[in-house]
C-alpha cells in the first residue's frame, strides 16, 4: 500500500521559512537599534565637544533652549484654573459715592460708618432710594430708614417668619410683585427687593392714611399697636433726614402717635329718691396727646 507524505513535507518547509524570516527580522531590528543608539551617542558626544570648543555656539543653543522653555511656561499660564468673566461688573450693585449728589453722598458715608457696610454698594442703594422715592411720592430717607431697621442693609437677611432681603418682604405673600423681576429669587437682588418693598410700603401708607399707620401695617403688628417699630423707624428716618440736609442730629425723638381707646362708661349708681349725693373731687384735665411726627 502506497503512503503519500509530500503535503506534510511542504507544510514543514513553509513553517521553517516563516521562522527563519521572523528570526532574521528580529536580528535586523536589534542591529538597527544598536546602531541607532550608537549613532545618537556619537552625535551627542560630537555636539558636546563642539559646544565646549565654540562658546558662541553654546550661548546660542542656551538662548534657544531658554526661549523654548519660556514659551511652554507662557502657554501653561494662558490657561487659567478659574474662568475669567469680564462682564461680571455688569451685575454688581455698587456706585462710586464721589459721583453722587452731596445729600446722597452724605447719607451714604453716614450709613456706611453706622452699619459697617461698604460705601460703594450703599451708594447704589441710596441713589435708587432717592430715585424711586421721587416716583412713589415717598421720602427717600423713610425708605432708607425702613431698610436700616429691617435688615441693616443685609441683602440676604431672612426673618424667622420668612421675610427676605433688604426690605424684609414676605416673598410668599408678594409673589405676584416679583414676577416683574423674573421670579421669587429676585428677593435676594438688592435693587429688586428695594423696589418691591417700596411698592408694599406705599400700599400700606395709602390704606392706613398716614406714615405711622402704614408702618404698622408694613410690620404686620397684630397683637400690639406696633409703636415700638414705628418709633425706631421714625427716629432713624429723622436722623437720616438731618444728615441729608446737613443739620445736627436730633437727640430726642417724640414717640409715635398712639391710638386712643375710649373705655366704656361706668353705669350710673342707683340712688334712692330724696338722697343727696356728695360731690366728689373734680376729674383731672385730659393730657393732650403728643404731637404727631412730621410725615414724609
Amino acid at each position: 500500500m502506497t503512503t503519500f507524505t509530500a503535503p506534510h513535507k511542504n507544510t514543514s518547509g513553509v513553517v521553517a521559512s516563516i521562522k527563519t524570516t521572523l528570526i532574521d527580522t528580529y536580528r535586523g531590528f536589534l542591529d538597527i537599534t544598536h546602531n541607532s543608539v550608537a549613532l545618537l551617542g556619537t552625535l551627542f558626544a560630537v555636539g558636546l565637544i563642539v559646544l565646549s570648543a565654540r562658546g558662541d555656539l553654546r550661548q546660542s543653543a542656551e538662548q534657544q533652549l531658554l526661549g523654548w522653555l519660556l514659551q511652554r511656561q507662557e502657554a501653561a499660564m494662558d490657561t487659567p484654573l478659574i474662568a475669567v468673566e469680564p462682564t461680571a461688573i455688569d451685575r454688581v450693585t455698587a456706585a462710586d459715592p464721589g459721583d453722587l449728589p452731596k445729600q446722597q453722598a452724605n447719607v451714604t458715608f453716614w450709613l456706611s460708618r453706622k452699619y459697617r457696610v461698604a460705601p460703594e454698594p450703599l451708594g447704589a442703594l441710596v441713589a435708587e432710594a432717592f430715585e424711586i422715592g421721587e416716583k412713589a411720592k415717598l421720602d427717600p430717607t423713610l425708605i432708607l430708614a425702613v431698610m436700616a431697621i429691617e435688615s441693616r442693609f443685609n441683602p440676604f437677611a431672612q426673618s424667622p417668619v420668612g421675610a427676605q432681603g433688604l426690605m424684609q418682604v414676605l416673598t410668599r405673600v408678594h409673589t405676584d410683585k416679583y414676577e416683574d423681576f423674573g421670579g421669587q429669587l429676585a428677593a435676594f437682588d438688592p435693587v429688586s427687593n428695594l423696589r418691591v418693598g417700596v411698592r408694599v410700603l406705599q400700599d400700606c401708607i395709602k390704606r392706613a392714611g398716614s406714615v405711622e399707620g402704614g408702618l404698622r401695617l408694613y410690620v404686620g403688628a397684630v397683637t400690639t399697636d406696633g409703636g415700638w417699630y414705628i418709633d425706631k423707624v421714625m427716629a432713624e428716618h429723622m436722623r437720616i433726614q438731618s444728615v441729608a440736609l446737613g443739620k445736627p442730629l436730633q437727640r430726642y425723638v417724640p414717640p409715635a402717635r398712639t391710638v386712643n381707646v375710649v373705655a366704656p362708661a361706668a353705669p350710673a349708681p342707683v340712688v334712692a329718691p330724696g338722697t343727696e349725693i356728695e360731690a366728689g373731687p373734680a376729674a383731672p384735665a385730659a393730657t393732650p396727646a403728643p404731637a404727631p411726627l412730621a410725615q414724609s
